[in-house]
């Protein structure tokens, strides 16, 4: 609502960016914004050349004024390709529109990277990021200039968002600022021994793809063989149902796309916690799978 002040505004983004499919249409709900989608790449990234095309001509009054790009990053676990967002920033530029980055998950891109996150949002009008999102028990960020924060406290205001007495809050989000590194490698290591366990089975059924396991996000593809598909994998992950020791934890996986799984590791996960998720979902794959039907399902 700050980038785009006028109703009537248009923002480009990828199609399948949380503020589209889980905002409930609200900037065009709240602010009169209208939204161009622009299809994503399975890296993460959309075509500027698309975003182009699609940009209006500010003398037509019968069209929407171009105003704003929005990327988000990381998206479902990607690690968006940092060569790509320096030509998003290039192309805003040229083209007199307002840059914003979702980093709700952010730090995570830095932390696979092995980079800064300043790196990441250079060029950026303004970002936001999660501090719930990294340890801490609520809180985000909203990071821009001077002027765009006064007129973002403005809006917030009006929308009903200001609290009182938050500075607890902000003590929590202090801590996990300095100690997120770490904590966040240790996350994406775990991440990544579930998703080799997964693949190392072999299953014709569930796959892990690499680009679905660069952060704390492990995302396995199901096939949907009629008696298995991703909600009956979730759901069998979610239940005790045999005396197999490696049965008896429960993995709390979210149906998050029709053929896919999200396993999400977080700072309460220690190596013990993992190292039994990993059995229960290597078990419940060779329950569910028919090429382990005859073999011994333990280990």
């Amino acid at each position: 609502m700050v980038h785009c002040r006028e109703r009537g505004a248009e923002l480009y983004l990828g199609e399948d960016a949380h503020m589209i499919i889980h905002e409930q249409g609200g900037t065009a709900q709240i602010a009169g914004v209208s939204i161009s989608p622009i299809p994503n790449n399975p890296d993460g990234t959309f075509n500027l050349e698309t975003v182009r095309k699609r940009l209006r001509n500010p003398m037509n009054v019968h069209d929407p004024i171009s105003r704003m790009i929005a990327v988000e990053n990381t998206i479902n676990g990607k690690v968006v390709p940092f060569v790509w967002l320096r030509d998003v920033v290039k192309f805003a530029k040229e083209h007199g529109l307002k840059l914003h980055m979702d980093g709700a998950r952010i730090w995570q891109a830095a932390v696979a990277t092995s980079t800064d996150v300043k790196d990441w949002v250079a060029g950026f009008d303004s970002v936001t990021f999660c501090l719930s999102k990294m340890g801490a028990p609520v809180g985000s960020m909203l990071c821009g200039s001077k002027e765009f924060i006064f007129q973002a406290r403005r809006v917030r205001k009006v929308l009903g968002g200001a609290m009182r007495q938050v500075g607890v809050l902000a003590a929590a989000g202090l801590v996990v600022l300095d100690d997120l590194p770490s904590k966040l490698a240790e996350d994406q290591r775990r991440a990544r021994s579930m998703a080799k366990m997964i693949n190392s089975l072999e299953s014709s059924i569930f796959r892990v793809d690499p680009l679905d396991a660069q952060t704390n996000m492990v995302w396995v593809s199901v096939k949907d063989t009629g008696s298995v598909n991703a909600m009956k994998f979730a759901e069998r992950l979610g239940k005790i149902e045999d005396d197999d020791e490696d049965d008896q934890v429960k993995v709390l996986a979210w149906q998050a796309l029709s053929s896919k799984i999200r396993i999400c590791f977080h700072i309460n996960i220690t190596d013990e916690l993992a190292a039994a998720a990993e059995r229960k979902v290597r078990y419940v794959i060779k329950k569910m799978d028919p090429k382990f039907e005859n073999l011994t399902i333990h280990g």
